[in-house]
C-alpha cells in the first residue's frame, strides 16, 4: 500500500505542479494573446516540426550505439534494435517520473539481453555523466554570449539563496547515506554494497573503451543534432526563422535543462522558452506558441515511439 501511495505521489505530483503552472499562466491571457497564439498555430510549417522530431529521433539511434561501446567492455553485445527499443521506452517512462527512464531502460535491456541490471544501470549513469558535461558547455557557451541578461533572468526566477539551501540538502543527504552504507551491517546495506559494486564496473567500463574516438564522436553527434532540432524547427514559424545564433543556443539550453530536470518538460517547456525569447523582444504569444509547438513535436515523437518499443520488444525476441 505504502510503495503504491509513493508511486502515485512520484507520478502525479510534477505532473500537478506542472499543469498547475500552465493553467495559472494562460488564465490571465486576454481573448486577444489567445486568439494571437491560435493564429501562430494555425500559420506554422508543421513539415519543419516533423523534421525537427526526426533529428531527435536519429539522436537516439546514435545513442543506442554509443551505448554498445560502453557495454563492450564488460562483455555484453546487445543487438541495436533492442538498445534503440530500451532507449525508446526510457524517454517514454521520463514524462511520466522524471528520471525513472534510466531504470527502465537498464530493465528493459537486462529482459532481453540478459545485461546484468547493475551494470546495464552504471553505463547509463555514465552516460548521463557525459551528457552533462556537453549540457554544462553549452550553457558556458550561452552565459558567455549573454551573462548579463542570463544572470538577471535566473536571480529573477529562482533566488541564489533557494539554490544553495537546496545543494546543501542534497550534499548532506549523499554524506549520510555514503556513511551508512559504508559501515552498516544490516542485510540491506550489503546487498546495497554488492549492487554498487556491480553499479561501478559498469561506470568505469568507459575507461576500458575499445573505440574511445568513435566514443566521443557520437556524443557530440548527439548533442549536434539536438541543436539541429532545435534550429529546424524554428522554421516552423514566419516569425521565429530569422533569430539569431545567441537566442538559438540560450533557448536550446534553457529548454534543454526543463527536460532534463522535470518530466520531460511538461508545463515547464513553453513557459521557460517563451520567457527566455521574451529577453530578446520576441512577443509573448509568439514565444508561448514557438514552445508549444517544438514541444509537442518532441513529446509525440517520444510517445510513438515508446508505443513501438512496448509492441516490438517481444515480437522482435521471440524464440
Amino acid at each position: 500500500m505504502k510503495k503504491t501511495i509513493s508511486k502515485v505521489l512520484q507520478i502525479g505530483i510534477p505532473l500537478i505542479v506542472g499543469i498547475a503552472l500552465v493553467v495559472y499562466f494562460y488564465a490571465q491571457f486576454t481573448p486577444e494573446q489567445w486568439a494571437e497564439m491560435m493564429g501562430h498555430f494555425k500559420s506554422a510549417d508543421y513539415s519543419f516540426l516533423v523534421l525537427s522530431a526526426a533529428l531527435s529521433v536519429l539522436s537516439h539511434v546514435i545513442r543506442s550505439h554509443r551505448w554498445h561501446l560502453l557495454l563492450q567492455p564488460i562483455g555484453c553485445t546487445p543487438r541495436l534494435i533492442n538498445s534503440f527499443f530500451a532507449v525508446s521506452i526510457a524517454y517514454f517512462m521520463n514524462l511520466f517520473i522524471p528520471k525513472s527512464g534510466e531504470v527502465s531502460r537498464a530493465v528493459s535491456i537486462n529482459r532481453y539481453e540478459q545485461v546484468p541490471l547493475d551494470k546495464a544501470l552504471g553505463t547509463i549513469i555514465t552516460e548521463r555523466v557525459i551528457d552533462l558535461i556537453f549540457l554544462v558547455a553549452f550553457t558556458l557557451i550561452a552565459i558567455g554570449l549573454q551573462f548579463e541578461l542570463l544572470f538577471g533572468y535566473v536571480q529573477d526566477k529562482i533566488p541564489l539563496a533557494k539554490i544553495l539551501t537546496g545543494l546543501s540538502v542534497m550534499t548532506a543527504i549523499f554524506a549520510l547515506s555514503y556513511l551508512w552504507l559504508k559501515k552498516a551491517t544490516h542485510p540491506l546495506a550489503l546487498k546495497a554494497r554488492g549492487f554498487l559494486k556491480g553499479l561501478k564496473t559498469g561506470m568505469l567500463s568507459i575507461a576500458r573503451l575499445k573505440q574511445p574516438l568513435l566514443f566521443i564522436l557520437e556524443s557530440l553527434l548527439i548533442w549536434l543534432l539536438y541543436v539541429a532540432s532545435f534550429f529546424v524547427a524554428t522554421f516552423a514559424l514566419d516569425q521565429t526563422a530569422q533569430i539569431g545564433f545567441e537566442v538559438l543556443i540560450i533557448g536550446f539550453v534553457v529548454g534543454s535543462f526543463t527536460f532534463a530536470f522535470t518530466n520531460s518538460g511538461i508545463g515547464y517547456y513553453p513557459l521557460a522558452i517563451a520567457g527566455i525569447l521574451s529577453l530578446f523582444a520576441i512577443p509573448e504569444t509568439l514565444g508561448n506558441a514557438f514552445g508549444w509547438l517544438v514541444w509537442t513535436a518532441n513529446i509525440l515523437s517520444i510517445i510513438l515511439f515508446g508505443f513501438a518499443a512496448f509492441i516490438g520488444l517481444p515480437l522482435v525476441n521471440k524464440k
